[in-house]
């Protein structure tokens, strides 16, 4: 299914994902494109548990989050193995740089909008509109975080990638031989947008929060105003996000990815779309052709190994 196919914007490269194949392609200097084709089995497909809707969404989070990483400590790899005064990154060095950058994730966009709309409770009457104000707190972080980041000369073209990554999917949905420049026609936009997905999270969140009023809760076990009870409603955060990550997951990626066209889908997704035009850039040819390498190595793996599986003799019923 064309649906099953995703990719990830690497430095000056480009990672694509197929159902078992994920491809990571980086141009060098000299221009040469390297690439490294690897095989992956999803926790979906190791247990049926983890293939249950909401259950699915949360996997597929964990995912995406750890060949991610993989694939941009490898581009990462490549970029400093091109300057021999550099040294590749330790697995030590890896890990710290995971850890600082997950931790400053969740301080930014999770522990720092809760703290704020938790100090103004007072200000803001009833559960439904502290929920929407530390939504609407959250939103504005990660927006100033996105316009801040893109004055960066390496960030800009990361986004450059992300925009040909996009592109070259496009251009395989549609059935169109992957061609720069058939793959230009189409918008650097795309439904299955991991920042399409982080805004509808965002949105989600709002919603779930509203439903399960955790801070009427915490406050009827009558813990005392202050950090206790600040810690007590963060944890409670923690508790909901496999379920807003679930819901998510079915709204953008199974239903909106398999519906691109319905009006209600657009609807939706607007937010998470146009905030596409800050996390993708128009790219040039040179990240295009990458981009495209990369969909071709998954697609020439997972043809192979499905010619490989069709001609295997089919054992003789006894």
């Amino acid at each position: 299914m064309a649906n099953s196919y995703g990719g990830q914007a690497l430095i000056e490269g480009v990672m694509m994902r197929g159902k078992h194949t994920q491809a990571m392609c980086a141009r060098l200097e000299d221009g040469r494109i390297v690439s490294e084709v690897e095989e992956f089995t999803l926790l979906s497909q190791r247990n049926k548990f983890f293939a249950l809707p909401l259950v699915r969404g949360v996997c597929s989070m964990i995912d995406s989050l750890v060949s991610g990483m993989q694939a941009i400590v490898w581009s990462t790899n490549v970029s400093l193995a091109e300057d021999e005064e550099e040294e590749e990154l330790t697995p030590m060095e890896i890990a710290i740089t995971l850890i600082i950058s997950i931790g400053l994730g969740v301080l930014l966009f999770f522990l720092l909008p809760v703290v704020i709309a938790h100090f103004l409770q007072p200000l803001i009457p009833g559960n439904f509109w502290q929920n929407l104000f530390e939504g609407i707190v959250r939103v504005g972080v990660f927006l100033l975080y996105l316009v801040l980041i893109t004055r960066m000369k390496e960030i800009r073209r990361v986004f450059q990638y992300h925009g040909a990554e996009h592109k070259a999917i496009h251009c395989f949905e549609h059935g169109l031989p992957m061609t720069p420049d058939n793959a230009r026609q189409f918008p650097r936009l795309h439904v299955r947008c991991g920042t399409a997905f982080l805004i509808m999270v965002m949105v989600i969140a709002i919603l779930v929060y509203t439903i399960f009023p955790l801070n009427a809760i915490i406050s009827g076990f009558g813990v005392p105003a202050g950090l206790p009870k600040l810690v007590l409603v963060i944890v409670a955060r923690i508790v909901l996000m496999p379920v807003i990550a679930g819901i998510s997951y079915e709204i953008t990626v199974k239903w909106a990815g398999s519906h691109p066209d319905n009006p209600l889908v657009k609807v939706i997704l607007w937010p998470g779309m146009q905030m596409q035009y800050l996390t993708t850039h128009e790219p040039d040819d040179a990240q295009m052709e990458c981009a495209i390498a990369a969909m071709q190595a998954v697609l020439a793996r997972e043809d192979a190994e499905e010619a490989k599986a069709a001609a295997k003799p089919v054992p003789a019923a006894s």
